[in-house]
């Protein structure tokens, strides 16, 4: 329904908004308690280690309580985790808590893109990963300016950005138990351990996993490439281009608003005339920008990269919230299962990028980065194109799926 489209875009953007504020607060605050840059580095990205090895242990979890219940249960532990970090005084506590959002995250991102995928029922599940992608695509940035405001308004108070943070990451919790309805389908059947049927289900998990080999090496190689310098950007930008801090930040409160225009325009693309095109525009856009990064290193060329960067990300948000859903649909009673593994595959390319990116630029310099970056946008375009096809022989073409709905709802959701 509308209504549940609705609610569920207000949780991106106000999960994504308030992601921003910690994202921006927590290196700061981390250095203010003495860590090393290094410390500091895995501190920012260890929610994301422990999400990628919990999705595919809470998958099944999420299946039998519901994707509705489970969001809800883990967006209310986020908001509390985020207050948390105002009374966290040391690495262990810092590391504790963070560890912590990774867990909730493994349990968020398969509910409720579950979630999303009913909502979106035949015909309309790229239009609404599309929304999605908008409202959470523009709030990132502002998340960051929100942070920056407060600190400044606070004097370094960090108590009082933490405490924005956990507020603004509570409302989705009244907001989508509200709004959105359960996901339905049938309940995983309960087997006996050490029994034939037993030994049946763990080669239908093998089969599994192989059918869902193709969408997480697409997950995981666009994730990759395209995530590569997302957190170099700002030295990319001062640092190689020599532009100016006032300069850099135009840029982004500029990029905030592209996907708000793209990302439902690649939705109704991807729905109503061609598949393919969107899933290739990506890693096409990714190519671009690399191109112009390495040969354009001014104003201009970082801007016109960033609005190509912008719109391949928000072609990427729909067609591949298509390409779960329709990889998710064989079993809808363990869609989650199912997102939780993509999801993770996705993941992976999120941390695995920029540590690349890292050690790239530490060796050889950004040119030598930003061209590997170029290499491995049109090995993801090849092997999208090689998706596709698959996809095409299997009989199933690249048309998003019926979602179940018709059925009883699981047990347990709510």
């Amino acid at each position: 329904s509308r209504s549940a489209v609705l609610a569920l875009a207000i949780e991106g953007f106000l999960s994504r908004l308030s992601s921003g504020v910690i994202g921006f607060a927590l290196p700061l605050y981390a250095l203010e308690l003495g860590f090393g840059f290094a410390e500091i580095s895995v501190l920012i990205s260890l929610n994301l280690i422990i999400a990628i090895a919990m999705k595919p242990l809470v998958g099944p979890l999420i299946d039998r309580i519901g994707s509705r219940a489970s969001s809800t249960i883990a967006l209310g532990a986020r908001s509390g985790l985020y207050l948390l970090f105002a009374f966290a005084a040391g690495p262990f506590a810092l590391y504790a808590i963070q560890g912590a959002r990774g867990l909730t995250k493994a349990v968020r991102d398969p509910a409720l893109y579950t979630l999303l995928a009913a909502a979106g029922g035949k015909k309309r599940v790229a239009r609404t990963f599309g929304w999605y992608q908008a409202a959470k695509g523009s709030a990132g940035s502002l998340g960051h300016a929100v942070a920056g405001f407060l600190l400044a308004l606070s004097a370094g108070g960090f108590g009082l950005v933490f405490a924005a943070a956990a507020a603004i990451a509570f409302l989705p919790c009244v907001l989508v138990p509200l709004f959105v309805p359960v996901a339905h389908g049938p309940p995983p059947a309960r087997r006996k351990p050490s029994s034939p049927a037993e030994r049946t289900a763990r080669g239908a998990r093998k089969r599994v996993l192989l059918d869902l080999a193709p969408f997480m090496g697409f997950g995981f190689l666009v994730s990759a490439s395209s995530r590569m310098i997302r957190r170099m950007m700002p030295l990319l930008l001062v640092e190689y281009a020599g532009l100016a801090a006032s300069e850099a930040g135009v840029l982004y409160v500029f990029a905030a608003f592209i996907p708000l225009v793209a990302a439902p325009l690649f939705g109704w693309v991807y729905d109503r005339i061609s598949p393919a095109m969107v899933l290739q525009a990506r890693s096409a856009l990714n190519a671009a920008s690399s191109l112009l990064y390495i040969f354009s290193p001014t104003l201009a060329g970082f801007a016109t990269g960033k609005l190509l960067d912008k719109s391949g990300a928000s072609a990427f948000g729909p067609a591949w919230g298509a390409l779960m859903t329709q990889a998710s649909s064989a079993d809808p009673s363990r869609r989650a299962s199912r997102m939780a593994m993509m999801t993770a595959a996705e993941d992976a390319g999120t941390v695995g990028g920029p540590i690349l990116a890292g050690m790239l630029w530490g060796a050889f310099g950004p040119v030598a980065m930003l061209s590997v970056r170029l290499g491995l946008s049109l090995a993801s375009g090849v092997y999208t194109l090689f998706l596709v096809r698959w996809l095409a022989r299997r009989g199933s073409g690249t048309e998003a799926p019926a979602v179940a709905g018709s059925e009883t709802p699981a047990r347990g959701q709510s």
